[in-house]
């Protein structure tokens, strides 16, 4: 086959995405096709990992799965998740050995069978899991069920370390990964929740860094992550150097994973924390819940230069500056971190980074703590991409549930789209105009007749960037728990070259 016929059939390449990034064989160079402005086309493959949710017996898990209905996508299409073929019973330390976190000596092979499976777009599907032998859960859509996949794992723990709700978004695999945020303090128990859904082995590196720089580690190089399973991290097997604050940096040398940190404390509850967004020198941390007694803010900049930013909160009324935190200076390879206390003073917020001078890459998270006395807990909030064009958050509840948007360098309107309950209930949606520099708890749409739990997808219509927040709260035991998941764009659809046939190319 010459080199003008491999041309023409580049030129009509069928479209491939997983994990929300398309895959494109675009016309050789050497062909006279004429390239036309590219059209927005749904993905047609998405893959999405979801971490073992809990080493305790307490522990009551839901899964919930969701797809936005999207135009183009044809009508056919599948969604599951499944477990891996083995998993470990018990966390483990990067050598493989067993912790103290469960009491299990054996390890059970697991079937690989599926734990949901979608039914419609627009429609959210639930399944449940109690103790602490769920494994980690590995899902594919595609056709129709591709565009905006959304899955949550949600699970509420009445007793013990981390007790509270934790809450996470089932993450696309990738290369690469920044947590700041983590601890390796002694009322901590944190881990790295490393998932392979690949056929083959992955080997990954974790860096740990402090106020000081990076830790010392022993095992934290060519871990290996088996092909369909997950393993957990213990922080303190890879360094014995207790620090409040730890930047965790995840890199996959073959392969790739899906990573998420949970983060346990003796007294403060506990949650997951996700994964900042990419290195940048501005960064929004949404959503911040208004009733918040302490807030942490922590940053790491992983160049060769220290970084200056100034710290804003977006509130309801406008950009307001923390009293006695007007800046924060990042030194190069180090982790910094302010305690803003009580910032928020009753009202919903973001806070918003910039720098003050020259823009240095940095990536950031929070801490929240809310309650009172022996009755606090935690949840976490990294920095994150805009709504962009489409946005979801699911396993929303009629009551417990807060959306926060924020607009912090330009107005916009957006609208929100409340999908028919997981057992029934009628879609809605609102359409809302969120002012420059400012953060709103908007009024959530709820759907009619709602039945179980549904979903929230939000869009932008008009207007600057839009970042956004979502709290999960519920009490258990008198304990007040809650989680917040930000809003990314879905990534959903991909730009896709329009070509001009030409069939003079055959007569080369």
């Amino acid at each position: 086959m010459n080199r003008t016929t491999l041309s023409l059939i580049a030129g009509v390449t069928a479209l491939a995405a997983i994990t929300g990034v398309a895959a494109l064989t675009t016309p050789d160079a050497s062909g006279t096709n004429t390239a036309k402005a590219a059209a927005e086309l749904p993905v047609e493959r998405s893959s999405l990992v979801c971490p073992a949710p809990s080493t305790s017996d307490l522990a009551e898990t839901t899964y919930t799965a969701f797809t936005p209905v999207t135009k183009g996508t044809g009508s056919a299409g599948k969604a599951e998740l499944r477990s891996g073929a083995e998993e470990p019973d018990a966390a483990t330390d990067a050598k493989g050995k067993e912790t103290g976190a469960a009491n299990k000596t054996d390890k059970t092979a697991k079937t690989d069978k599926s734990v949901l499976t979608g039914k419609e777009p627009g429609a959210p599907v639930t399944e449940e899991a109690s103790g602490s032998d769920s494994p980690a859960l590995i899902g594919t859509a595609d056709g129709k069920f591709a565009p905006g996949w959304t899955v949550q794992e949600t699970t509420e723990v009445v007793a013990g370390t981390g007790r509270g709700l934790q809450g996470v978004n089932c993450t696309a695999p990738d290369t690469e990964f920044w947590f700041p945020g983590a601890s390796t303090a002694v009322d901590r128990t944190d881990y790295v929740h490393l998932t392979n859904p690949d056929d083959s082995a992955a080997v990954v590196d974790i860096e740990l860094y402090g106020k000081d720089g990076a830790l010392e580690t022993t095992v934290g190089e060519g871990i290996t992550v088996q092909p369909h399973s997950g393993e957990p991290i213990l922080l303190s097997t890879l360094t014995s150097e207790k620090q409040e604050n730890v930047t965790v940096h995840v890199t996959v040398r073959s392969g790739r994973v899906g990573a998420s940190v949970q983060a346990l404390d003796d007294k403060l509850g506990g949650d997951w924390l996700a994964a900042s967004a990419d290195p940048a020198g501005t960064l929004v941390v949404p959503g911040i819940p208004k009733d918040a007694k302490a807030v942490r803010l922590v940053a790491f900049t992983p160049g060769d230069a220290d970084a200056d930013l100034k710290v804003r909160l977006a509130s309801p009324s406008g950009e307001i500056t923390p009293a006695g935190n007007e800046t924060l200076h990042v030194k190069a390879g180090m982790t910094s971190a302010v305690d803003l206390g009580d910032v928020m003073r009753g009202e919903a917020g973001s806070l918003v980074l910039t720098p003050t001078d020259r823009a240095v890459p940095v990536v950031a998270a929070v801490r929240v703590v809310r309650g009172e006395g022996a009755k606090q807990e935690t949840a976490f909030i990294p920095a994150s991409r805009p709504v962009g064009t489409r946005a979801t958050v699911v396993d929303n509840k009629a009551k417990g549930t807060t959306l926060s948007l924020t607009a912090p360098f330009r107005s916009a309107e957006v609208k929100v789209t409340a999908s028919g309950g997981s057992d029934g209930g009628t879609a809605v949606s609102k359409t809302y105009t969120i002012k420059s520099g400012t953060t709103q708890d908007v009024e959530v749409p709820v759907p009619s007749g709602l039945k179980g739990t549904y979903a929230l997808t939000v869009e932008t219509v008009s207007g600057g960037p839009v970042y956004g927040g979502r709290t999960l709260a519920a009490t258990a035991e008198g304990v007040p728990g809650f989680t917040v998941q930000t809003l990314p764009d879905d990534r959903g659809m991909v730009a896709v070259p329009e070509a001009d046939e030409d069939l003079s190319v055959l007569q080369k």
